[in-house]
């Protein structure tokens, strides 16, 4: 007998979504599991239940009905085939016991899943069914749906809430550097200055070069600590991350900076950026700098190549892919410390820095490596809605 063919099909479906409503409401992942095995007793009135949460790839008992297992235990053999197939693994006999003993009949694994990630294996045996069948797989699937989504809704919003905390310890420290170059190193510099204006004006020849060499590197430090005091003040008022148009911020960036510089080609498909993405008012300057940085820092006609994927049921990477000089190695690392810049770069070195520290800020983040164009390939991951 199929699902649908059961005398009780349409008050089993408002069942289910019933659960599932509850189980979006849950805010941690102990009350999902805890709701979900309730639902599996309830609905499918088998003798023991299992719950296997998924972290990382490693599998391990969450919680279960069943006497012979424990939180912490390792899952059975069927759980792990579900998990590594993404399917539904069934067994009968006495293969489907865990316990010799027990008197089971039947056992399947169902993976909760979304889209390609599974974050939790429903196990369910029964002393009654000498099978499963289609009657119980099918509504056992969209149970473990429901638990998958519900999984992932508060993993994402743990992930936001943890790079919030970061940001806002960063945000101190660097507040903290701020006050004393503002302060301390600012009142030394403004010291410097005067008096090295005063020898330029009284000194020649030699000695005049090097109190113009001393002025001038003071006024270079005075300003670049004014440039340190506004990406602080940028990122104090940053706003609480919320749901943005992907594509439509994509879009301007690639237009604005098509018309900004010369011998600049972007390759840029808008119906593959249809996503609702989490960030600030501050979202576009992250690709703005991405962008305008592969057209200032390469030689000669610059190609860029703007795409966005998928990599998980909560997140979506937008790749910026160049076929300048590239990255080298060696400074992968430190590329988006504040500051850092090349040796014949004219700029502040904040730009790449400033792109992490607002990636980072929505609860993403960004890398760098090489493009299959020739150059650099940014990846920024962003979690979605």
């Amino acid at each position: 007998m199929t699902f649908e063919d059961q005398a009780d099909f349409a008050s089993q479906v408002a069942d289910l979504n019933t659960y599932g409503q509850a189980l979006n409401r849950c805010e941690t992942v102990e009350e999902v599991v805890s709701l979900t095995l309730e639902a599996m007793s309830l609905l499918f009135g088998t003798a023991h239940s299992t719950f296997v949460e998924v972290s990382d790839g490693d599998l391990s008992v969450s919680h279960s009905t069943n006497p012979a297992l424990s939180p912490g235990d390792e899952p059975s053999e069927m759980a792990v085939e579900a998990f590594e197939t993404h399917e539904t693994a069934v067994r009968e006999g006495a293969a489907a016991r865990v316990d010799p003993d027990s008197g089971v009949t039947a056992a399947m694994a169902v993976p909760a899943q979304i889209v390609d990630e599974v974050t939790a294996v429903l196990v369910m045996r029964s002393t009654s069914h000498e099978a499963f069948g289609d009657a119980h797989v099918r509504p056992m699937g969209i149970l473990a749906s429901h638990a998958a989504t519900a999984i992932s809704n508060i993993r994402s919003r743990e992930r936001l809430q943890r790079a919030h905390q970061d940001l806002e310890s960063r945000k101190e420290m660097i507040e903290l550097y701020d006050r004393l170059l503002r302060h301390d190193l600012g009142n030394d510099l403004q010291v410097i200055t005067g008096f090295s204006d005063a020898l330029v004006s009284d000194l020649d020849g030699e000695a005049r070069e090097h109190a113009e060499r001393i002025h001038r590197a003071a006024e270079s430090s005075a300003d670049l600590i004014d440039r340190v005091g506004d990406l602080v003040s940028t990122l104090e008022a940053q706003d609480e991350p919320e749901p943005r148009d992907l594509r439509a911020i994509l879009t301007k960036v690639v237009e604005d900076n098509r018309s900004q510089f010369d011998d600049f080609t972007v390759e840029f498909d808008p119906a593959a950026a249809e996503y609702r993405v989490y960030g600030g008012e501050l979202l576009e300057s992250v690709f703005s700098n991405l962008l305008s940085n592969a057209a200032v820092h390469n030689d000669g006609p610059v190609t860029v190549r703007v795409a966005v994927d998928e990599t998980g049921p909560s997140d979506v990477v937008v790749s910026v892919d160049d076929d300048g000089s590239g990255v080298p190695d060696g400074v992968r690392d430190d590329v988006f410390a504040m500051g850092a810049k090349g040796s014949e770069s004219t700029g502040t070195g904040f730009g790449l820095g400033f792109v992490r520290a607002l990636t980072e800020s929505y609860g993403g983040g960004v890398s760098v490596g090489d493009s299959d164009l020739g150059g650099a390939a940014f990846r920024v991951r962003l979690e979605r809605v």
